[in-house]
């Protein structure tokens, strides 16, 4: 019996082996008739879904695995022509191939390009994009599993032994154009070099990368640099979005890609040497990074994406071990976290990028600190949203300032505002000033406004409400765009005293920074903040302090200020330079306005800063100084930005 099943099975084999060799046998021999019907199913299908034209103008199989096309060409209909290749030859190996898989294990191609253009009716490669799934599901993809198929079909294209020349990748975006050409790339033995040179409308300059790739085992340490003379520019980008970038060098390595129990880990690291960026947004120079290194662990699950904590970026001397993930299981979920350890403070503020936060550079201090930033945003839930920052120092002194001498608010100063990059007339803030205003001479009312619109808990907080923060993400969550911020008098102070009005990156790093020192070193009290705060602030166009407001609106001293009047100029503080579309042809307050002073009456009432006496006898207010000259004499809707009030900010 058992041997009659022994045969059994070995007859099996001999006729799959048979059918096998005759399989392989009809393909060798019909072989040039498949690759031309499957060049005639690519062009056919190129036609039906992207309404493209594919052609090869001749193609044929060279040995056993290999196959070589003349003039090949991917057209676009109704565009510019994506792809030419003069030359290609290929081959696979044939084991992967039995498997049902792709795998290149030569590849020389000559004398082809790729271009990306774009003209008034978009770019030419705008039918490969994916299209938009009209209908949902309710599946959702798994991250793991996609990005390791997407990665192992990728490297199998790259085959071991590769040679390629002259390509040309060309890019055209309505005049803004970038040409990369590869003169020469070629991996033997796992051993990879390239020459590119590299032409856009402002530069010329010429590439090299050099280094160790292995698609087999998913490792590769690669370093790209410029052979002439001079960084390496990023082209296009410049053009584009005025954004203007260059590198000594780069180093990229990939050590590992491993699928580990459902979850993809891709661990590396990367480098860059004195990498240079400009842009208005970031800051008003160049911003130059020494060198940088990131040391990744990436890891992929089924429903998120992650940064590893255990990853090490390091900044000059600045070492932190940040995470940062995607999670959509239930909610949509990106979180920060940064943890640096306890470090040197000098190294600290040495460390920090040239062009970005000028006001540190020559500072000098002693001890040590460390940091820890918790940052969760709930996209579906913004209420969920968690913000937590925590600083712990040690011995941290202050022994020279740098351009920013924060110690010149505790005396008399010039104060210069600058509006659009133009230093305005300057202010001296000090009793040599007739319109100076000390702090017990100004109106209680007046300070008890300010402080409920612009920071309620000024005198208990260090600088930052880390509950305004986190509900400024709230808001900005929900109303897609930055529409709101978070700062407090004592940013508002720094801004205004030390820094300028400009929206970039580098002033806002520059004045949390300031504020951080200012407040947890007690270089200014708290009193002294709010009296220089009152005093310099902008109040209407070229009115600076209160002195100077009370004068020009109702021709007062602040001391004699009404409940009505101090809610009006506090309410003008977001927008000073607006005031007079608050007003009707009459040169009355309009409903908005009269409407947005009652909450904060409710709103101080409620807090006790006020009781129903102080609302007796309220009379509208009656502008009398030079503002009522420019009052606008004419109906206008008030704007959206009129009618916001600035209660909302810190009404928690």
């Amino acid at each position: 019996m058992k041997k009659t099943r022994k045969k059994k099975i070995f007859l099996a084999l001999k006729i799959s082996a048979a059918l096998l060799v005759v399989l392989m046998i009809l393909a060798i021999v019909f072989r040039d008739s498949i690759l031309q019907e499957a060049i005639a199913h690519i062009s056919k299908k190129m036609d039906r879904e992207y309404d493209s034209k594919f052609s090869v103008k001749h193609a044929e199989f060279t040995g056993i695995t290999g196959v070589s096309m003349q003039g090949i060409i991917l057209k676009p209909k109704h565009a510019d022509t994506l792809l030419s290749m003069s030359d290609v030859k290929a081959e696979v190996s044939l084991w992967h191939l039995f498997l049902g898989d792709i795998q290149l294990t030569h590849l020389d191609a000559r004398n082809g390009y790729l271009q990306l253009i774009k003209n008034e009716k978009g770019w030419n490669f705008k039918s490969f994009l994916p299209k938009k799934d009209t209908v949902d599901t309710g599946e959702k993809s798994n991250y793991a599993k996609l990005a390791y198929k997407l990665l192992n079909k990728g490297l199998n294209l790259v085959p071991t032994d590769l040679k390629l020349a002259h390509l040309t990748l060309r890019v055209n975006d309505r005049g803004k154009a970038a040409m990369m050409r590869l003169n020469q790339m070629i991996l033997v033995d796992k051993q990879l070099e390239s020459s590119i040179e590299v032409r856009t409308n402002t530069f010329a300059q010429r590439w090299k990368i050099k280094g160790f790739a292995d698609p087999r085992n998913k490792q590769t340490d690669l370093r790209f640099f410029n052979l002439d003379t001079g960084k390496i520019k990023v082209p296009y980008f410049d053009e584009r979005y005025n954004l203007q970038s260059s590198f000594d060098s780069i180093r990229l390595k990939v050590t590992e890609i491993e699928m580990e129990s459902g979850e993809l880990h891709i661990n590396g690291s990367s480098s860059v040497r004195n990498f240079t960026i400009n842009h208005p947004k970031i800051a008003s120079k160049d911003v130059v990074i020494k060198n940088a290194r990131l040391d990744y662990k990436f890891v992929l699950g089924e429903n998120f994406i992650a940064l590893d904590s255990s990853s090490t970026a390091v900044l000059n001397k600045i070492k932190c071990h940040p995470y940062v993930s995607y999670d959509n299981e239930f909610d949509k979920i990106y979180t920060l976290k940064v943890k640096i350890p306890k470090m040197s403070a000098q190294n600290f503020i040495t460390s920090l990028p040239e062009g970005l936060f000028t006001h540190f550079q020559g500072m000098e201090v002693t001890g040590n600190f460390d940091y820890k930033l918790n940052l969760a945003i709930n996209k579906d839930h913004p209420n969920k949203t968690v913000f937590d920052s925590q600083f712990n120092k040690e011995n941290l002194e202050i022994l020279k300032y740098g351009e920013a001498n924060l110690t010149k608010l505790n005396g008399p100063f010039m104060y210069h505002a600058i509006i659009n990059g133009i230093e305005q007339r300057g202010v001296m803030v000090g009793p040599s000033n007739p319109n100076y205003t000390p702090l017990s001479q100004i109106s209680p009312y007046l300070r008890k406004c300010v402080l409920t619109t612009e920071d309620p808990s000024f005198f208990s907080h260090r600088g930052f409400i880390k509950e305004a923060f986190k509900q400024s993400i709230v808001k900005n969550i929900r109303t897609r765009k930055f529409s709101r911020g978070g700062s407090t008098i004592s940013m508002q102070l720094i801004k205004n005293a030390f820094l300028t009005r400009e929206k970039t990156l580098s002033r806002k790093l520059e004045e949390i920074l300031l504020v951080y020192i200012m407040e947890n070193n007690h270089i200014v009290s708290k009193e002294r903040m709010l009296e220089v705060y009152f005093n310099i602030i902008e109040w209407g166009p070229n009115v600076y302090g209160i002195g100077e407001a009370a004068h020009y609106y109702f021709q007062k001293h602040p001391s004699q200020l009404t409940l009505n009047e101090c809610l009006y100029l506090a309410n003008i503080i977001p927008s000073p330079r607006r005031f007079m579309y608050q007003f009707n042809t009459e040169g009355n307050l309009r409903s908005f306005a009269t409407s947005r002073d009652d909450q904060l009456i409710g709103l101080m009432m409620r807090r006790g800063l006020i009781s129903s006496e102080d609302t007796i006898n309220r009379l509208p207010i009656m502008v009398s100084g030079p503002a009522r000259s420019l009052i606008k004499i004419r109906v206008d809707n008030p704007t959206e930005a009129d009618t916001i009030s600035s209660i909302e900010e810190f009404d928690f």
